[in-house]
């Protein structure tokens, strides 16, 4: 069921512009409606696959969020999310599918995803999940961090003998933005609460991310709430 749709519109610069991905053109078309009416976000172009996608990038260098079905032939999503990432950094991939088991959920975080939502999502929460990934913050449906969460606490009771390797050790600064990134706050933010700049503040993610060894934001919450770094609550 393929069906190659470029640009839909120009949109204005005040706009999130979106990307939709899946071969299924009923779940392009659904998203659509969901999205038509919300002032603020904008359906700019459609795409059947992985390679129609990268090309709309290409067409469309404004866009910020791009919607990828996982379950696509081809080039699967997460492979599209790892060059979506590669080939357009500024842009963030939200998941979609109707899987939320934490392999996959892993999957998409290790490919440079920033959120995942289910395919029977609300309007809200599918609006809230395109404003929150393009803010620089991640973005899980409540049953996707249930699982996150489970597997979590199973593999802390099934492998604590094994994994009882100390933390690393963190600045006194690096604790303080660990603290806020997991409390969901965007670089921004955070260098304005911790009066210190956006590229400082970059610096201490990356140097946490490979102290921790962790390949993004999830791993790195996950390790985290392992080593009890921040207060799981």
């Amino acid at each position: 069921m393929s069906n190659n749709s470029g640009a839909v519109s120009q949109a204005s610069t005040n706009v999130l512009q979106v990307l939709l991905v899946d071969d299924h053109p009923l779940v392009i078309e659904g998203i659509k409606a969901l999205l038509k009416d919300i002032p603020d976000i904008q359906v700019v172009a459609t795409a059947s696959g992985g390679g129609d996608a990268l090309l709309r990038l290409q067409e469309n260098p404004a866009i910020r969020v791009a919607i990828i079905d996982l379950n696509m032939p081809g080039m699967t999503g997460v492979e599209l999310m790892r060059s979506i990432r590669t080939a357009h950094p500024s842009v963030c991939s939200l998941a979609l599918s109707v899987f939320h088991d934490h392999s996959s959920v892993t999957d998409v975080m290790e490919a440079g995803g920033s959120g995942y939502v289910l395919k029977n999502t609300t309007k809200p929460e599918l609006t809230d999940a395109i404003r929150q990934v393009a803010a620089g913050r991640t973005f899980f449906s409540p049953e996707v961090g249930a699982a996150l969460l489970q597997n979590l606490h199973r593999n802390g009771n099934n492998h604590s003998e094994a994994r009882e390797e100390r933390p690393v050790e963190l600045t006194a600064r690096e604790m303080e933005i660990l603290q806020l990134i997991a409390r969901e706050y965007p670089n921004a933010l955070i260098a304005e609460k911790l009066f210190i700049s956006e590229r400082t503040v970059e610096t201490h993610r990356k140097n946490i991310l490979t102290k921790t060894n962790s390949k993004s934001v999830v791993g790195l919450i996950q390790y985290a709430l392992k080593h009890k770094l921040i207060n799981n609550s």
